[in-house]
């Protein structure tokens, strides 16, 4: 009770002292003032640690491809002169420029999306056709073994760099730190959509501070199960609201009361103040690989890509898919074997559990499983219907008596779903992708949930990297639209990446 009334008396505070700098009535001094131009110390900080992994990414992985290619005489190794051990330490500047060119530093791509990843697998391949280039036309006798060996594993390393730092990150912020402060603006209706959004993905660090509506009479906004949030003025008023809660970024909902005049204005009262403009084109689920801007007649229109369902992307994923699985199963057969024997031995019945799920289009398959459960569980599913801890069409039970005790150890490491590489192989599924429904789960689905079977099911997928079984029915289905919408190479690598995580948590594995 006594956090609770603290907690309104901060948001009395600082409606109090908004509303008094929007009236004029309280003179910001020259520390708050220049306070206001330079906001966000934490993103100068992070951006140099980052300048800092990926130099030391750069450097190890010369040092290491030195080493791999003099492993005697490695001191005096060296090329026209020049010992190699200098060239490892020569190409981190290089790197580091290279990744600045290539904008991989720029704040507005780190630390969400993959964006930044691509960035810095791009800003490598023009680093290694750079080098390509540079030794064949001036005939650089350098060792090629060396040259594709300390390429290739910094590109790795620097990307396994970010990935760390990004993690680090969002360790920070579910503590409150290294957050962008941010003001939302626009109709009642649009601004509470925009703040849940915001609240659901608190990795992507934006912190909700105040909110200005067309007019700036709206009451306090109260969304579901989030913190009041403030209507502190109008539009005309952002710039000097922004001021009065320390503010980063506005975020300006699609509204129909918001117009080009309004916005224009707004960009013009926040110019020079260091403060960010975002702009939500009313668009949800939609990725920016698929979102370009297209300057029509002084206006800058966003041009929407259709979701690639087919063509040559297509077939590089099915490529890719099969040949993944190829490998997986090859790479994995001890376990795989191991796996058999020890499900067989502890309890009766087959060791591999098969049933229809439905794939792309609607079609129907049978997928493969390690069995995980006693043989009579199908019988006594209905008995357990009321203790369903799942909500929409999904049966989840945390602690399900049917699953046997080695069972839950496989399912705890996800190690019952190995045998779906052969379903992969087969073409019925693809590495990552949505979760293969059963055929009573499709029976339920609304017209927009069907957008799910546009696609292959996968081994692995969003929700497999996002809480698994601890999501709720709509995040699943929110999930899975989104990766039908915005899918890509890119994307797959990284769920694969993360799948790797989640495995070992555990996390929603049950």
């Amino acid at each position: 009770m006594a956090t609770s009334l603290g907690s309104r008396r901060h948001v009395d505070a600082v409606i109090e002292r908004a509303l008094a700098v929007v009236a004029n009535e309280v003179t910001l001094g020259p520390a708050e003032r220049a306070s206001y131009t330079v906001r966000q110390h934490w993103v100068r900080r992070y951006c140099r640690a980052l300048v800092a992994v990926d130099a030391l990414a750069v450097l190890f992985s010369g040092l290491l491809a030195t080493l791999l290619r003099f492993r005697t005489g490695t001191t005096m190794a060296s090329v026209d002169g020049i010992p190699y051990l200098w060239l490892s330490v020569l190409a981190a500047p290089v790197w580091l420029l290279a990744l600045a060119i290539g904008r991989a530093y720029e704040p507005r791509f780190l630390g969400t999306g993959s964006e930044e990843y691509r960035r810095v697998f791009d800003s490598g391949l023009r680093i290694i056709a750079g080098i390509a280039l540079v030794a064949f036309c001036f005939q650089v006798p350098i060792s090629r073994l060396y040259v594709a060996f300390s390429l290739l594993s910094a590109v790795v390393l620097v990307l396994g760099g970010r990935y760390a730092s990004r993690r680090v990150l969002f360790a920070f912020r579910r503590r409150g730190h290294c957050v962008h402060r941010v003001v939302l603006a626009g109709d009642r209706a649009q601004v509470v959509e925009l703040m849940r959004r915001l609240h659901r993905v608190p990795a992507a660090g934006f912190e909700v501070v105040g909110a200005c509506t067309p007019d700036g009479d709206e009451q306090l906004l109260v969304g579901d199960r989030l913190a009041p949030l403030p209507v502190l003025g109008s539009l005309a008023e952002a710039s000097a609201v922004i001021k009065a809660v320390n503010a980063d970024t506005i975020a300006v909902a699609s509204s129909p009361r918001v117009g080009a005049d309004v916005l224009q204005r707004v960009a013009w009262d926040l110019e020079g103040s260091g403060v960010d403009l975002l702009v939500s084109p009313g668009l949800v689920d939609v990725a920016g690989p698929r979102i370009h801007i297209r300057p029509v007649a002084g206006l800058p229109l966003l041009h929407v890509e259709e979701p690639e369902l087919s063509g040559a992307r297509r077939a590089t994923k099915a490529a890719v898919d099969r040949l993944g699985a190829f490998l997986g199963l090859l790479l994995l057969t001890p376990l795989l074997v191991a796996c058999t024997v020890l499900v067989a031995l502890t309890s009766s019945g087959s060791p591999f559990f098969s049933q229809t799920r439905v794939g792309r289009g609607g079609r129907e398959f049978r997928v493969w499983k390690f069995r995980s459960m006693y043989l009579d569980a199908e019988a006594r599913l209905q008995s357990l219907k009321t203790a369903n801890e799942h909500d929409g069409v999904l049966f989840k039970i945390r602690r399900d008596p049917r699953v046997t005790p080695v069972g839950r150890w496989l399912r705890r490491l996800s190690i019952d779903e190995l045998p779906q590489l052969w379903n992969v192989l087969r073409g019925d599924m693809s590495l990552v992708g949505p979760r293969p429904p059963l055929p009573s789960e499709v029976e339920q689905y609304h017209d927009d949930v069907h957008r799910r079977l546009m696609v292959k099911p996968g081994l692995t997928g969003l929700w497999q990297v996002s809480g698994r079984a601890d999501l709720a029915w709509e995040d699943t289905v929110r999930l899975d639209l989104y990766y039908v919408e915005n899918w890509s190479l890119a994307l797959d690598f990284q769920i694969l990446w993360r799948t790797a995580a989640a495995v070992i948590t555990g996390a929603g594995a049950y």
